[in-house]
């Protein structure tokens, strides 16, 4: 028997292992996998997972940096608005000659998950199993049975945390999660070599084309002259308007003036392969009688800037301070346990609320070229929507009507 079970071995589930072992919790954690497995992903590290692997353990998060084969730093972002303004945010202004870590990295999934993997292997608090797929459970009086499809192997757990993605069955049928077009997005990526102009400070890139608004084709640069390219767009939206994502990335690459230059070049080195973004633009109950939901199974993708690593990890480390109190309690009531909930939407509730809001002002593209084309005169503007990204209550006030006309009066 397990006591604390986890599923799913990605970021999320990764990040609650560690914290349940820096806490002295013994844990099992099962991947239908062996690692180094790919995962689809647009491989965007943002400053948020920077700061939850320090918080973690400050010598994971030098040894990542130390991995120069298998990651780039990333010092800002790179907005291109329905218009073409070009808007270009650093992530510190001193970038060019700061000695501090960076505030973000671009690190492929299969390099990034296998290096988290690599923290709990030998972990005396950690158990891990690789290549199991646990297809049934059961609920029981004191927690559930999970095994798998012949039934040669069976855990029993008082406590499960669900991180297997969001294709989770235990998130359907358990935590009653749907699947909804209007808080789903879709996105593919392939990998291109040789792709010019990329930013020497490892910049990503966002590119807000009418056809996909309000989603974007992103460029973000890895190591070796390799750069992840992908699309991702609304479901409702490609619902409505049959939109085959891949031809519309491989369109905007062979005739967008803007991409056609930079693509010259270059060559597709991988498949062009699609996964689906279940966001959090909508509160859910992500816990119940013995057990949590995690990540991706929990839609904790970020609406605007599809944010899905960062925020695993930040439900991953609470999930296991929950798990803590339960056992210093020993309850594993639904009641007990909704103090998960209310945690974790205490720290991303509000983002994810904003990041709504911002994500449907993109069906407004005049409003966005007019703020690209005024960030790039003023530069109190620029520096605005960079800090945006790590203040929220900046990020509240720029969806102020009220804070726009001001800053437009005063520009």
């Amino acid at each position: 028997m397990s006591k604390i079970l986890i599923i799913g071995a990605g970021p999320g589930g990764t990040a609650a292992a560690l914290q349940l072992a820096k806490l002295g919790i013994k844990c099992t954690i099962v991947d239908k996998a062996t690692f180094p497995r790919d995962k689809v992903c647009g491989d965007g590290l943002s400053a948020k997972v920077v700061s939850l692997m320090q918080r973690l353990d400050e010598g994971m998060m030098k040894d990542f940096a130390a991995l120069t084969t298998e990651n780039l730093p990333s010092w800002g972002i790179k907005f291109v608005a329905p218009n073409g303004y070009n808007l270009e945010i650093p992530f510190h202004e001193s970038y060019k000659t700061t000695s501090e870590l960076p505030a973000g990295y671009v690190s492929k999934r299969i390099d990034f998950d296998d290096f988290l993997v690599s923290q709990i292997r030998n972990n005396p608090n950690i158990e891990l199993i690789e290549n199991l797929t646990l297809t049934d459970f059961e609920k029981t009086k004191n927690g559930y049975i999970f095994t798998n499809k012949n039934k040669s192997v069976s855990i029993e757990t008082d406590l499960v945390l669900i991180a297997n993605g969001a294709n989770s069955q235990f998130s359907k049928t358990i935590g009653h999660i749907e699947r909804e077009r209007k808080h789903y997005c879709a996105g593919v990526r392939g990998y291109y070599k040789n792709v010019k102009g990329n930013h020497d400070y490892g910049f990503i890139e966002l590119h807000f084309f009418k056809s996909l608004l309000p989603g974007y084709f992103w460029i973000f640069p890895l190591p070796n002259g390799t750069s992840n390219i992908g699309v991702v767009m609304d479901s409702q939206k490609i619902s409505d308007k049959k939109v085959n994502l891949k031809k519309e990335m491989l369109r905007l690459i062979e005739e967008e003036p803007s991409l056609k230059v930079r693509f010259a070049e270059a060559t597709l080195e991988s498949k062009i392969e699609g996964w689906g973004l279940p966001i959090g633009s909508k509160r859910r109950d992500v816990s119940g009688d013995n057990f949590m939901l995690v990540g991706d199974a929990a839609y904790f993708v970020d609406p605007f800037s599809g944010e899905g690593i960062g925020n695993a990890m930040y439900s991953g480390i609470y999930a296991a301070n929950q798990v803590k109190r339960c056992l210093d309690k020993n309850n594993f009531s639904a009641t007990f346990i909704k103090q998960y909930d209310a945690d974790i939407y205490r720290v991303l509730g509000q983002e994810f609320q904003l990041s709504r809001k911002m994500q449907q002002l993109l069906n407004y593209p005049f409003l966005f070229n007019t703020f690209a084309k005024l960030a790039n005169r003023n530069k109190r503007i620029g520096e605005l929507m960079s800090s945006m990204f790590l203040d929220m209550d900046l990020r509240e006030k720029l969806l102020s009507p009220k804070f726009i006309f001001n800053l437009i009066l005063n520009r």
